[in-house]
């Protein structure tokens, strides 16, 4: 299981948002580029991005820094989420060098998309479902739909999507825990990879997801415990290989 840092682009910096709220942010960095650079000679093993502006627009906004970050580190793997809603839009980023794209409010609003995004770019497509209390938030999470998650994942499984990220809207940017059952439960019921997101504070969350990952957890996401210091990056990739290598 590999951590991956996150790095949340906000009118050209780099911040954190507590349950997904724009006017709840806390900027860590003018320079995103150069974060992604810290995290890189940390150890990373893929980055995850998203343009938060572009989540609310439905269009990207920081694309211009999304490209010098992949320039700059090419072999890094980069996830990309946020305002990804045309098939050009993915065509642009993968051949600026991103690795992956992330397809949230058009995944869950017209599922089809996700579907043709498949057949066209297979291998590098990624869909990000959000939720409170097993339903999905759409809108960079300003809206609470219907969609019941396990149901929803099941359907891209299907579709051949190369992995689900899982965010509990309600621990994300609070490091309160990630919801470790939850996440072990969707991995159990989809036979694709899930990546967790959201609550991570420190060692003893990595350890516990470290615990289930035999279901079919790929990874973790991380942002505010590496910013704010309650989790060292290193120090957490390095204790997931050595769990997973027992």
């Amino acid at each position: 299981m590999i951590l991956i840092p996150a790095i949340d682009l906000k009118d050209g910096q780099c911040v954190r948002l507590r349950q997904g709220r724009m006017e709840d942010d806390t900027v860590f960095s003018d320079h995103p580029v150069e974060m992604a650079g810290r995290w890189y000679d940390a150890g990373a093993r893929r980055l995850h991005l998203v343009d938060l502006n572009g989540a609310f627009e439905g269009k990207p906004v920081n694309g211009e820094i999304i490209q010098e970050i992949t320039r700059t580190y090419p072999d890094l793997p980069v996830e990309i989420g946020g305002g990804i809603r045309t098939v050009e839009t993915v065509e642009a980023y993968l051949n600026a060098g991103v690795a992956y794209v992330i397809i949230g409010t058009k995944a869950v609003e017209e599922p089809e998309f996700v579907t043709q995004l498949c057949k066209e770019f297979p291998g590098n497509v990624i869909v990000g479902l959000d939720a409170v209390d097993g339903k999905v938030a759409i809108k960079g999470w300003a809206e609470v739909s219907d969609v019941d998650l396990f149901e929803l994942s099941k359907r891209f499984e299907n579709d051949g999507v190369d992995a689900i990220i899982y965010t509990d809207i309600k621990r994300d940017g609070m490091m309160q825990g990630a919801n470790v059952e939850h996440t072990a439960e969707l991995a159990q019921a989809i036979n694709i990879p899930v990546i967790a997101s959201g609550g991570i504070h420190d060692l003893g969350d990595v350890e516990a997801i470290c615990k289930v990952a035999h279901h079919g957890i790929s990874g973790a996401i991380t942002g505010r415990a590496i910013y704010e210091g309650t989790l060292d990056f290193a120090e957490g990739q390095k204790l997931a290989d050595t769990l997973l290598l027992k």
